[in-house]
């Protein structure tokens, strides 16, 4: 390190750039997908390209209409470029990532500040939550890099300083953001930055706005982007618009139908462990939000609103999972790094002694947390705990480490204070990148990798069934570039079953004729079993034999199979 600030140094700049895409690009395809989301949103892709239908989506050839097309598209394409595989399943999200890291830099660079747009871009880029996000292939990330580039596009473009020609562009852009999150995960790309929108201008009585947004070329722009798909989608299958809007939306907000509630702090802990390594930082970001008093336009009342909505928006809705809150981040990081670019030594020293604690008590604690853990554990997982111990505190080593360096450095030199949020920002992302790595042969074993080989040596003709019974596998379809049928269980097909029930067996007794046929035609069978189910089938004496097992599935194939 030498005295001056890193952010005057366009070397240091590069290098951190460059070994940050080089991680996070590399990290893409270092695990294996994990169900239930990544290896649904594989499979769907999967069987776009293969059949090549890119309007009706389905998922294990069901039609499956609860999201939009968007990250199918996405995936379909990298498919058909790349090839199938892990780190192309996870290039649209690990895309997304970069994309709102990238928009709060030129945001923040634009608005502020160069160094706080840096800071903006170093703090989204090593919040755990966020770059651990940007590692896996679901919708929320894809939602909330678009979401991201709507609510950049809105703050550029209500800049007090923007020119007629800027706000005009980066309004449009703003428009697109939206119907691109729409196109990502639904009516929520546009209704909740619609209604952060109307907040903000109720509070600050700036009505003046609602002339600067270009509504009716921006919402032509809208429409020209989102309209397609809905309107084709409606034609091939009429039953889509009622399921789409009113069940998964108006019914997921306000009941449990998809049985995903929680709390009303449920998403505090996700909001606390994901802002990490800035949790020493953040009450400041927000009072910055509070506390700003500037004429016109304010961005960092917009940012708060932005970040306050969203997180109240989704803890009281009737449906709850962890990636929900993921759009508030990029606000979250403006706030912060405004707030690092007015705090005092003082303030960056207690935000780094609160990340080294952190990792002083992961290496005190995991030991005897695992310990407790494994206790009644089944023997197969006893292992998987013990092999993510070493990486769990190889983390909290780093980050305790990193914690300790930036409280030195912080007032140790005259631009002290920059080389402590650069150190903060290296050792969070990498003790996170640490702890996702980690977990991989959890990711196996959730997924059921292990028994790829068993089940594609039964599959010597591609026309071969795959039973899934009391179960959906949603990794193992992708891994083997084959589909299962349903029996019994129709998990969240249940829909799509309705309109297409010749796609699945309702009925265990009916599974269990099958199975007879094909053994007395001397055809080849798998089956994917949930372990009561083949327990029963035990004591009912039906021809079978284990190709792979552990306590959450038993994996049958016919005996004495004669291709």
């Amino acid at each position: 390190m030498n005295a001056r600030s890193p952010f005057e140094s366009t070397r240091t700049l590069w290098v951190l750039s460059i070994g940050f895409l080089i991680v996070w690009m590399a990290m893409l395809g270092a695990r294996t997908l994990v169900p239930t989301d990544e290896g649904r949103y594989a499979e769907m892709a999967r069987e776009m390209l293969a059949s090549g239908d890119w309007i009706t989506l389905r998922l294990n050839g069901i039609k499956y209409f609860e999201k939009p097309p968007l990250q199918n598209w996405m995936n379909a394409l990298t498919f058909a470029v790349f090839g199938l595989g892990n780190w192309q399943a996870r290039l649209w999200t690990g895309l997304c990532g970069l994309i709102g890291i990238a928009s709060i830099v030129f945001t923040g660079t634009r608005i502020f500040s160069r160094r706080t747009g840096i800071m903006a871009g170093l703090v989204l880029g090593s919040s755990f939550y966020w770059a651990g996000m940007g590692h896996v292939n679901s919708l929320d990330m894809g939602l909330s890099g678009m979401m991201t580039i709507s609510m950049c596009g809105l703050l550029l473009g209500q800049r007090n300083d923007a020119s007629e020609h800027e706000q005009r562009n980066f309004m449009l852009l703003c428009w697109a953001g939206m119907a691109l999150a729409t196109l990502s995960k639904g009516l929520i790309g546009f209704v909740l930055p619609g209604a952060v929108l109307v907040i903000y201008t109720l509070l600050m009585r700036d009505w003046k706005l609602w002339t600067r947004l270009h509504f009716w070329k921006g919402l032509a722009l809208f429409l020209i982007i989102t309209a397609p798909w809905f309107i084709l989608i409606a034609l091939r299958n009429p039953e889509h618009p009622h399921f789409f809007f009113i069940h998964e939306h108006f019914d997921r907000f306000t009941s449990g139908v998809h049985k995903r509630g929680g709390a009303w702090y449920y998403f505090f802990p996700f909001l606390l462990l994901g802002i990490v390594p800035w949790l020493g930082l953040l009450l400041q970001g927000l009072w910055a939000g509070v506390s700003e008093k500037s004429q016109g336009f304010q961005p960092l009342k917009l940012l708060l609103i932005w970040s306050v909505f969203f997180f109240f928006f989704f803890s009281i809705s009737g449906s709850k999972l962890p990636g929900y809150i993921l759009p508030i981040f990029p606000a979250l990081a403006l706030l912060i790094a405004v707030a690092i670019e007015n705090s005092t030594v003082r303030h960056i020293r207690l935000a780094a002694i609160l990340f080294a604690a952190i990792g002083l008590t992961g290496l005190l604690g995991l030991p005897s947390l695992m310990t407790k853990l494994v206790q009644n554990k089944p023997a197969i997982e006893v292992p998987l705990y013990q092999q993510y111990l070493p990486w769990l505190l190889a983390a909290s080593g780093l980050t305790l480490a990193g914690g300790l360096a930036a409280w030195r450095v912080a007032a140790s030199r005259q631009a002290g204070k920059d080389w402590a949020v650069v150190l903060l920002a290296t050792s969070g992302f990498l003790a996170g990148q640490i702890t996702f790595l980690g977990h991989d042969p959890w990711g196996k074993y959730i997924a059921g990798t292990a028994y790829i080989p068993a089940i594609q040596a039964e599959l010597k003709n591609p026309d071969t069934p795959v039973y899934a019974v009391g179960r959906y596998e949603q990794a193992l379809p992708f891994y083997l570039r084959h589909q299962l049928i349903l029996v019994e269980f129709p998990d969240e097909m249940e829909f799509g079953l309705q309109q297409q029930p010749e796609l699945w067996i309702p009925k265990r007794e009916d599974f269990v004729t099958r199975w007879l046929k094909h053994q007395q035609n001397g055809e080849a069978a798998v089956a994917i079993l949930r372990t009561d189910i083949y327990h029963d089938f035990q004591n009912q004496h039906l021809p079978m034999r284990v190709i792979g097992e552990d306590p959450k599935r038993v994996i049958i194939a016919l005996p004495a199979v004669t291709q």
